[in-house]
């Protein structure tokens, strides 16, 4: 699943949400805002430079968040906060970070896999990221290592812990799970590939095997909601 095309959207739709708040501001200045547009325009500066994309694309959050300090104080950027955390959404991991990811989360979900197989009588052998069936060899390659949905899911649960809770703290809360579960429905779709692909090879490949991760992607976000739920029963018995 890729998020990036609606972050925009919602971006807009929550700074509209918002808008009788910004309307009513007094209007004001905060010279430390055009620092940090400055410092935003040279961190753009020495990312093209170096030809590091990453540096050089959150270049312009930084200097957003100056010219808002700027032009309209820190109330402004208070209540803009959080749209603008959502625009981190936006950019890719930095490849370096990306590489170092990736890797371990594709050796948890194949051994996690050869470990569930073998329990349940389905007999597989394991090279690295790579299982051996009888009939199908599964390869967990990058785009099945999780940290796409891992994203999706994180930038899904802070929207979810802002239109139906008010806390701040529960967004933080919502976001620490997203991590053990988006890894554990990935590893439950390594999984279950090796289940389907005993009685259909095709099952490993194509239109099937994207529509069995649309599946366990609702599956993952249900657990997300099912967390809210059980953290708030917590306090309110608490």
């Amino acid at each position: 699943m890729s998020h990036g095309f609606f972050v925009l959207p919602v971006v807009a739709y929550v700074i509209w949400r918002r808008r009788a708040e910004l309307l009513a501001l007094k209007p004001g200045q905060n010279w430390s805002g055009f620092v940090i547009t400055v410092l935003g325009a040279a961190q753009m500066l020495l990312g093209t430079l170096a030809a590091q994309a990453f540096i050089a694309r959150t270049a312009f959050l930084v200097s957003l968040i100056g010219a808002v300090l700027f032009l309209g104080g820190t109330r402004a950027l208070k209540i803009l906060a959080f749209p603008l955390l959502l625009l981190l959404f936006l950019f890719p991991i930095p490849a370096i970070l990306y590489a170092h990811v990736t890797l371990p989360l594709q050796i948890f979900a194949s051994a996690s896999a050869e470990t569930i197989l073998n329990w349940i009588g389905i007999p597989v052998l394991r090279d690295g990221n790579i299982l051996e069936l009888a009939h199908e060899r599964l390869s967990v390659v990058e785009a099945c290592s999780g940290i796409r949905s891992l994203l999706s899911l994180s930038f899904l649960a802070l929207l979810y812990a802002y239109f139906f809770d008010q806390k701040i703290w529960m967004r933080w809360v919502l976001l620490a799970a997203t991590i053990p579960i988006a890894i554990a429905a990935n590893a439950a779709r390594v999984t279950l590939t090796g289940v389907l692909s005993e009685y259909s090879a095709g099952v490993a490949h194509g239109a099937f095997h994207l529509f069995e991760g649309w599946v366990l992607f609702v599956v993952a976000l249900s657990l997300l909601i099912a967390v809210h739920q059980l953290c708030r029963n917590v306090r309110r018995l608490s």
